[in-house]
């Protein structure tokens, strides 16, 4: 049976004044499907990572200018094509900076769109119908361009697929009420054209949606008195002469979805499989009116699936890439990772039973949010299957509350029969089907110890986000009611399994950590992984200390002119030199273990660059200078010959370290400089950096040499031991 699961929230939206659209002209698929090219109605065009929601480059035209269309990803070339002011192609890459000097080309006809699907090359289609490949139109972007449809004729909507191993372009028009669907296939180049059916007088399709099986095109549309139709077209009984007289096309009822007492304003049906649609803005059958919502129809049983309230006004869009859903509501671009298995009769009337063996029953085999998002299977904690033998043990007797019983409990029972309630319903239910009722008990369970400070229970929340059916958009107010009750062992959960934590939260979470005592921390029972490693980084002897990418704990104050001539054998007395004398302090942890245990969950959560800065600036400077120094000590022991490589165990990169160097610098820099007990920090932070730039600047002059060396020939008949003498000129 199809399921929705738990949404999160890409970026904000700006819409129009008037909220008549979203702001978003489309979204598209990027490299592969973990990123998304977010087209706004104006000028800017953003590169995201889906599962970090993530802005990785953003490119926008000058002012007076606008973009007229949604850009798109050439993966022939990995260039960015976008069309503004109609006529003006831009060309881009992701590491160009600025739009504006990216290449452009000028056309005599204004431009509908750029399409590219994958398996096909960019296509361009021109306002008045004409197709080019993009290719054929940059080598003379003057070419003249014919027109083919009629004088009041307009498009509406436009796609393109792969299909038999031939690229057709798929658009809508319309003209005086009439609705005309063209089919362009390439290479050869034929045009065919259909005649919809008229619906209601007045009533014009409001989405449309395509998809390939079975060597059929099939076309989806939806029209405001709920009726989903479809139309089918063989591929190949597509003509090879150009049709001039539009041809009736078919149609067959799929779904007559509830619309209530008026017509649907905005609305979007799109296909996911041969089996399923996805609606958004259609009213849901059992819920009141005024409310939007989101949901997954079964074609072939005509049943509601799945279904997801969606606050704010819908402004009828939605794209569909990779099981993840893209749906822009009120003021936010929301993703909503969904499954579709197989349909049969009873899982469609939710009648399947399901399998009673032990391994249906394992959460690791069950699909979560977590998994669907990242591809990661969840393990089963050990205090779930200590739960399910305990509970397997009482008796048939045993009165068990239903979920609905438990929600209501929470509200005015005592901690302790709220624990056992909660655990016994985590044990004895299938997981799958408690996902939808896990992020309801943790919204109970949190809006209720923020009434009443006499009532937490730490333990049944731990559970609940020990089972990775959350995310922090399903529960905003957790992390923060976890450090109001300093239960930093749900904090860290919550770091690790929310892969959608706002900045602000981020900071909040610093700034609690740094400014706590360390006493306090010290009394957190933490993750065993994670201690595991600053345990060992903390405690491990001091080694020999060598060059690492560039880059030697001991020499901070030296010039290091030598590095590569003779600063071997420098480094190597300065080590012994050294043995006998005492730790210096930056070789010391600043923090205590467990303090230092919650900084690295910071340091490891996802964020975006402008968002963290502005929060980063609440901090103190002492608060600063102690996170700084923290930094630097966690960079020297990485930096260390002798760093034991613990890949089993949870710990931030060395990328991740430095990043928060970068960005904690530019958050406080000038109060830095102006900060007596911050100078000697600056310096030994600059070290880090210059070293950097001479091992790169060192090696750039032998590349030449390196990348002669890789092309000469080596010699069949080198022996066991040979002595060879290279001669670079």
């Amino acid at each position: 049976m199809a399921a929705l699961y738990e949404g999160y929230t890409l970026c904000g939206l700006v819409p129009a004044q008037n909220l008549s659209n979203s702001g978003i002209q489309g979204i598209e698929q990027e490299r592969d499907s973990d990123h998304v090219i977010v087209t706004d109605s104006t000028r800017s065009v953003t590169l995201y990572k889906v599962s970090d929601q993530k802005p990785l480059g953003s490119w926008t035209v000058k002012q007076g200018q606008s973009l007229t269309c949604a850009a798109v990803f050439n993966p022939q070339t990995k260039e960015y094509v976008v069309i503004s002011d109609n006529k003006v192609i831009r060309i881009w890459k992701e590491e160009d900076l600025l739009l504006d000097k990216a290449f452009k080309a000028t056309v005599l006809s204004d431009i509908w769109r750029v399409q590219c699907v994958h398996g096909g090359e960019p296509v361009v289609l021109f306002q008045r119908g004409a197709v080019r490949l993009l290719d054929s139109l940059l080598s003379a972007p003057q070419q003249p361009i014919e027109e083919f449809l009629a004088p009041e004729e307009a498009i509406r909507w436009s796609t393109n697929i792969v299909a038999e191993a031939q690229q057709f372009v798929i658009f809508t028009t319309e003209q005086k009420g009439d609705h005309f669907i063209y089919l362009q296939r390439l290479n050869p180049n034929t045009l065919q054209r259909y005649r919809l059916e008229r619906e209601e007088p007045g009533l014009a399709p409001l989405s449309f949606s395509v998809s390939y099986r079975d060597k059929h095109i099939r076309l989806l549309y939806l029209y405001p008195n709920g009726h989903v139709y479809q139309s089918v077209v063989s591929v190949r009984g597509l003509g090879t002469e150009e049709g001039t007289q539009a041809l009736p096309l078919p149609r067959s009822l799929m779904l007559a979805l509830p619309v209530g007492d008026g017509l649907l304003e905005t609305a979007s049906a799109l296909v996911l499989d041969e089996a399923h649609v996805a609606v958004v803005g259609v009213p849901h059958p059992s819920a009141g009116a005024g409310k939007d919502f989101l949901c997954i129809w079964n074609t072939n049983f005509q049943t509601l699936q799945a279904g997801k309230e969606m606050a704010g006004k819908i402004y009828g869009q939605l794209w569909c890439y990779s099981n993840k859903l893209f749906i822009p509501h009120g003021k936010a671009l929301s993703v909503i990772p969904f499954v579709c298995p197989k349909s049969s009769l009873a899982s469609a009337l939710g009648k399947l039973r399901q399998a009673k063996t032990e391994e249906s029953k394992s959460p690791a085999c069950v699909p979560s949010w977590n998994n669907i998002l990242h591809g990661e299977k969840a393990q089963p904690s050990r205090t779930v299957e200590t739960r399910k033998t305990r509970t397997n043990r009482k008796t048939q007797s045993t009165p068990c509350l239903t979920t609905d019983q438990v929600l209501a409990l929470i509200k005015t029972a005592p901690v302790e029969d709220v624990q056992k309630e909660v655990e016994g319903l985590l044990s004895r239910s299938d997981i799958q089907d408690l996902q939808p009722s896990v992020g309801q008990l943790v919204s109970i369970l949190v809006s209720r110890s923020l009434a009443d400070p006499a009532f937490y229970t730490p333990s049944t929340l731990a559970q609940l986000v020990n089972t990775q059916c959350l995310c922090h958009s399903a529960c905003p107010d957790l992390v923060l009611l976890a450090l109001e009750r300093k239960d930093y062992f749900l904090c860290q959960l919550c770091l690790q399994f929310f892969p959608d934590i706002p900045e602000a939260v981020t900071c909040a979470c610093l700034k609690a950590f740094i400014s706590m005592p360390d006493v306090d921390a010290e009394k957190a029972s933490l993750e065993p992984d994670s201690v595991s490693f600053m345990e060992t980084l903390i405690s491990r002897e001091r080694g020999p200390v060598g060059l690492q990418n560039g880059f030697s704990p001991n020499s901070f104050d030296e010039d290091r002119s030598d590095a590569l001539s003779g600063g071997g054998a420098v480094i190597k007395a300065r080590a012994e030199n050294r043995e006998n004398t005492s730790t210096p302090s930056e070789q010391i942890c600043p923090v205590g273990l467990h303090k230092a245990v919650l900084l690295n969950e910071v340091l490891q959560t996802a964020y975006s660059d402008t968002f963290l800065l502005p929060h980063l600036k609440d901090l103190s400077s002492q608060h600063v200078v102690l996170f700084l120094r923290y930094l630097q000590f966690l960079y020297l022991k990485y930096s260390q010959d002798a760093f034991p490589q613990r890949h089993g165990l949870r710990s931030p990169s060395l990328t991740q370290i430095m990043d928060w160097v970068c960005l904690v610098l530019d958050a406080h820099f000038t109060v830095l400089v102006m900060t007596p007990d911050a100078k000697g920090l600056l310096l030994n932070l600059h070290s880090f950096v210059k070293s950097q730039v001479r091992l790169v600047s060192e090696l750039g002059k032998i590349e030449g040499s390196l990348q002669e060396l890789n092309k000469m020939k080596v010699k069949k008949d080198i022996g066991q031991y040979s002595i060879e003498v290279i001669e670079l000129f």
